[in-house]
């Protein structure tokens, strides 16, 4: 059987997007609590940031909990299921946290699949952020 570096540089490819995926989706710390990340948590946080922005533009300040309207302080629940009271500040900070953190795990993964060849041990926590 002839071996063929640029099907297994392709089968690791895959296997370093897949590394990548398994990473976004596994949670950000932030403020030292772990949040959880997958793609209904992030599309969550995304919305949340919006009308964080727009409380901000109408005169939400720092330390106001209730700037979303309501009668309780805003809170968001971490991975553990506690709950965090976040100021509109906070959470437009967190959702620039959790696309940061994204974005920093595609570059890694670029990066990882233009090494020639790709190391074995991509995984390995090293080579990511």
């Amino acid at each position: 059987m002839r071996f063929d570096i640029r099907e297994d540089q392709s089968a690791r490819a895959d296997r370093v997007n897949a590394e990548r995926d398994r990473r976004i989706v596994a949670g950000l710390v932030f403020g030292g609590v772990l949040y959880q990340t997958r793609d209904q948590d992030r599309e969550n946080i995304a919305g949340a940031g919006a009308l964080a922005i727009a409380a901000i533009m109408n005169g939400a300040q720092p330390a106001d909990y209730r700037w979303h309207g309501g009668d309780t302080d805003f809170t968001w629940i971490a991975a553990d299921n506690s709950l965090h009271v976040m100021d509109a500040p906070t959470l437009i900070a967190f959702g620039n946290a959790v696309v940061n953190h994204k974005a920093a795990l595609i570059h890694a993964a670029r990066l990882i699949k233009d090494m020639n060849p790709i190391p074995a041990d991509f995984a390995e926590d090293s080579y990511w952020p």
